[in-house]
């Protein structure tokens, strides 16, 4: 069966349950998408072909034995900062270049457990520092809708294998909008699930209470299928919480009314400045919602206009400690110098590029003696502001409705001079972070230029099933999903 590689999750699923096809296939597949195409989009920075197909094989055996399973056989890249045994884990970072994993992260344990199969390593910005992929130490990711342009990031290598079908789904992680905005540029679903929802064991720690592991798939449907795979409470990380592991897929079933749903619109997302293009898609997809049934209510975080400058601050702060451990004695990089202090500043100095050493910097100085209560508890007070709108507009509204990001894709090199411009990317995205909820990307539209727009749905903290049933609806009744790029 031709073109495996370009379909779901679901639907390989059913084809591997009625032997239709088998893991091996398309596994095949997919490397042949990847031969053929990423040589100009450049998502993957290793692939372990010899190991994939024998994971594959040992599925179909598994599967021939009577084992099921509906992620047994199905082939996953993986953002290059999570933890998988015998494959490097680099966080896109020459500091790191040649460092292999030792063990699985709990979510990788958990996926190998189901039977997925592990393709390789896909690019990201820098120790997930970036909205482009551009600061990545080893090469650019192209998005597959127009190789002039950006994916997005920090997942940016995730979101490009999976709209280029050189992947049938992909993990990232989300940590100010890394899963949904290089989602929603390359017309892909991005899910960032609850803090402490999924393990964050084995992922390499940016900003530890902000960092958060989710799917980035062709369809809710998929992203629903990851999520029950990974949630759970671990032993190795305390922040997961204890609760009841639904099947979060059940429920997206053909019934696409929203009937009886409040969805809110908070003004304050619509940004001056906000491309015109990207404004109209959204408000079309909250017209269609209404048709759906949805009763749209206006409400308002009003403090969402500092969540920049409250993420910058706290992201860099907790980026400065969590990074301290490469140092060149312990792992990855090592310059040798006359003494403890001159090793640690020649290793640091050739191992972090320009991003990683700027958020440093700034985290450092945040944290400093007399700047503590100015800059880093004063932004963790706004936070508790931030969260509790949230918390307010959760009274009046199942869900909330919002743009993605400000513009579609931009140009590669656009932003790159300009730090504080690509910052402001994050601006829709980051106060989901802070706040500690869900948010969901769906693609809504295109631009005239033919980039994908996004739709993001937030919830409140382990509103999943209310997102995913809100997102599947939209997404089955218009079609937008269905579109692939010219490859």
């Amino acid at each position: 069966m031709a073109g495996l590689n370009t379909k779901t999750i679901s639907e390989l699923s059913g084809l591997l349950e009625q032997g239709r096809c088998t893991s091996v296939e398309i596994v095949n597949d997919v490397l042949a998408a990847m031969d053929e195409r990423d040589g100009r989009i450049g998502a993957y920075l290793t692939v372990d072909r010899a190991a994939a197909l024998v994971q594959a094989e040992a599925a179909d055996k598994a599967r021939a034995a009577g084992k099921k399973g509906v992620l047994l056989g199905i082939p996953l890249a993986i953002k290059d900062l999570l933890n998988v045994k015998g494959q490097p884990c680099t966080c896109s970072s020459k500091i790191l270049e040649g460092y292999i994993a030792p063990y699985d992260a709990t979510a990788i344990a958990k996926l190998r457990e189901a039977g997925a199969v592990f393709l390789g390593r896909v690019n990201m910005d820098e120790f997930a520092m970036g909205s482009s992929t551009e600061s990545s130490a080893f090469k650019k990711t192209r998005n597959p809708w127009n190789t002039d342009h950006v994916p997005g990031g920090s997942s940016g290598g995730s979101a490009a294998s999976v709209a280029a079908d050189e992947a049938i789904a992909a993990l990232g992680s989300d940590t100010g909008g890394s899963i949904r905005q290089p989602a929603a540029f390359c017309g892909c679903v991005g899910l960032k699930p609850t803090y402490g929802m999924i393990s964050r064991y084995g992922l390499t720690a940016f900003a530890s209470s902000l960092d958060q592991i989710g799917p980035i798939t062709k369809t809710v449907k998929d992203a629903a299928i990851l999520l029950t795979a990974m949630v759970g409470k671990d032993p190795m990380d305390s922040t997961t919480v204890d609760l009841p592991v639904p099947d979060y897929s059940k429920d997206l079933t053909d019934d696409h009314s929203l009937k009886g749903m409040r969805l809110g619109l908070p003004k304050e997302y619509f940004v001056e400045g906000m491309d015109p293009e990207v404004e109209t898609a959204v408000r079309n997809a909250i017209e269609h919602c209404k048709k759906l049934g949805a009763k749209i209510v206006d409400i308002s975080l009003p403090h969402s206009k500092y969540a920049i400058a409250v993420y910058y601050i706290i992201a860099t702060a907790e980026a400065s400690a969590n990074l301290a451990r490469f140092d060149g004695i312990r792992y990855g990089l090592r310059k040798d110098g006359a003494d403890p202090i001159e090793l640690y500043g020649k290793t640091r100095a050739a191992g972090f590029g320009p991003e990683v050493k700027r958020r440093i910097i700034l985290g450092t100085y945040v944290l400093s003696s007399g700047y503590y209560d100015a800059y880093y508890l004063r932004a963790q007070k706004v936070r508790t502001l931030i969260h509790n709108d949230f918390r307010a507009a959760s009274a009046h509204c199942d869900a909330i409705l919002a743009p993605v990001t400000p513009t579609p894709a931009y140009r590669i090199g656009e932003k790159t001079s300009d730090p504080l411009k690509m910052y402001l990317d994050d601006i829709l995205t980051t106060p989901v972070n802070l706040a500690g909820i869900c948010g969901l990307s769906v693609p809504c539209g295109f631009s005239k230029a033919g980039m994908p727009i996004g739709l993001q749905i937030l919830g409140d903290s382990f509103m999943e099933p209310i997102i995913l049933k809100v997102g599947h609806a939209y997404e089955q009744t218009t079609g937008w999903h269905e579109r692939r790029p010219a490859n």
